[in-house]
C-alpha cells in the first residue's frame, strides 16, 4: 500500500524542482526511490531514478537544475538520475501511477507499477535489489506468477536464460519468506 505523504528531505527537494518550473513536467520514476518514498522502504537513497522527462525538451534544464552536482544535489544531496539502461517490460506506460497527485504545481511524479520495478531490477540483481523486490513482494503482495516477465520483459533481454534463472531464485526467496513470516 502506498504512502500518502511525501518524506523529507524529497519533499523540500521536489518542492525546490517544481518552484522553478514555469510550465508542466511529468518525470518517469523508476528504482530506490519508488520504494522508498512510494511504499516506504526504510532505506535511503540519494538519487530519483527516471526514465524519461516529459516533455523531453525540459529535460536540460532539469539535470542542470537537480542532476548530479547541480546547485539542488549539493543543498541537499539529493538528484536527479536519468537511467540510460534498463530493462522494462512493454506497454509499462499504460501501469503509471501518479505519485502524491495534487503535491505540487507544475511537477508530476508518475512511478512504474510495482511489478514492472521489480522487473527493473532483473538484470541488475544487486543485493539491494533484490532487497528491494522482497520487500515489494511482501508490501504489495506480489502474485508470483511471471506471466508479464514471459510476455513483456523476457523476449527482449540479451540473456533472457540467465534472467530466468534470477527469476525463479527471486520467486523461491520470496516464497521462503513468505513461509517463515507464517510460523
Amino acid at each position: 500500500m502506498p504512502h500518502k505523504a511525501i518524506p523529507e528531505p524529497w519533499k523540500s527537494f521536489l518542492a525546490d524542482i517544481d518552484g522553478s518550473l514555469t510550465k508542466r513536467v511529468e518525470f518517469e520514476c523508476i528504482g530506490g526511490f519508488v520504494v522508498t518514498a512510494l511504499y516506504g522502504l526504510p532505506r535511503p537513497t540519494a538519487d530519483v531514478d527516471v526514465l524519461s522527462i516529459v516533455p523531453a525538451s525540459q529535460r536540460a534544464f532539469i539535470l542542470e537544475l537537480a542532476g548530479r552536482g547541480s546547485p539542488l544535489h549539493k543543498k541537499y544531496r539529493l538528484h536527479i538520475e536519468c537511467v540510460t539502461v534498463a530493462a522494462i517490460p512493454e506497454d509499462y506506460e499504460q501501469r503509471l501511477t501518479e505519485m502524491f497527485p495534487g503535491s505540487f504545481s507544475y511537477l508530476r511524479l508518475l512511478a512504474l507499477d510495482p511489478y514492472d520495478v521489480a522487473l527493473s531490477k532483473l538484470e541488475r540483481n544487486s543485493q539491494r535489489d533484490r532487497d528491494d523486490v522482497k520487500f515489494l513482494a511482501e508490501k504489495v503482495p506480489f502474485d508470483l506468477e511471471v506471466q508479464r516477465y514471459e510476455k513483456e520483459l523476457r523476449p527482449n533481454l540479451g540473456n533472457p536464460k540467465r534472467e530466468d534463472l534470477t527469476i525463479q531464485l527471486w520467486i523461491d526467496a520470496i516464497t521462503e519468506q513468505r513461509g517463515r513470516q507464517q510460523v
